[in-house]
C-alpha cells in the first residue's frame, strides 16, 4: 500500500519496506548536518537480548543488490540477507519523554524486547 509521498522501489515490491514522513524528516536532517545524502541504511546483526537487533546508518549510496525504498526523497537500503528478516516492515521516528530513535514496526518479529533494538524471528 503506498501513501502520498510514500515509498517507490528499485529491486522489490514497495509494500516490502515502508519508511515513515519522520523518519524520511530526521534522516534528511542528520544527513545535511553531516554532509551527506539523505540515505539509510537498515541491517539486521546476530546479538541484542532476543536474538537479532538493528543496526542504522547512513550511507554513501546503495549497492547494486540492495532493496531501495523512497519516501519524500529520502532512500532506505537494505542488503538481501537482512531484508528476508525486515520485509514488510515501517522504520518509524518516534519522540517521547523517554527520548527519541528510529524505530522498527516489524511483523516478521515473533519477540521482542522492552528498548525495541533487538527481535527474534
Amino acid at each position: 500500500m503506498e501513501r502520498a509521498g510514500g515509498p517507490t522501489s528499485r529491486d522489490m515490491d514497495a509494500s516490502s519496506l515502508t519508511l515513515s514522513p519522520s523518519a524520511a524528516a530526521r534522516v534528511t536532517a542528520i544527513a545535511a548536518r553531516q554532509g551527506k545524502p539523505a540515505i539509510l541504511r537498515l541491517a539486521v546483526e546476530g546479538g541484542g537480548c532476543s536474538g537479532f537487533q538493528y543496526k542504522f546508518e547512513l550511507a554513501e549510496g546503495a549497492d547494486a543488490e540492495d532493496a531501495v525504498s523512497e519516501t519524500d526523497g529520502v532512500k532506505l537500503v537494505v542488503d538481501p540477507v537482512s531484508l528476508d528478516l525486515v520485509s514488510g516492515c515501517v522504520v518509524d521516528y518516534v519522540e517521547s519523554l523517554g527520548g527519541a530513535a528510529f524505530r522498527v514496526e516489524n511483523p516478521n518479529a515473533t519477540a521482542g524486547c522492552g528498548c525495541g533494538s533487538s527481535f527474534a524471528v
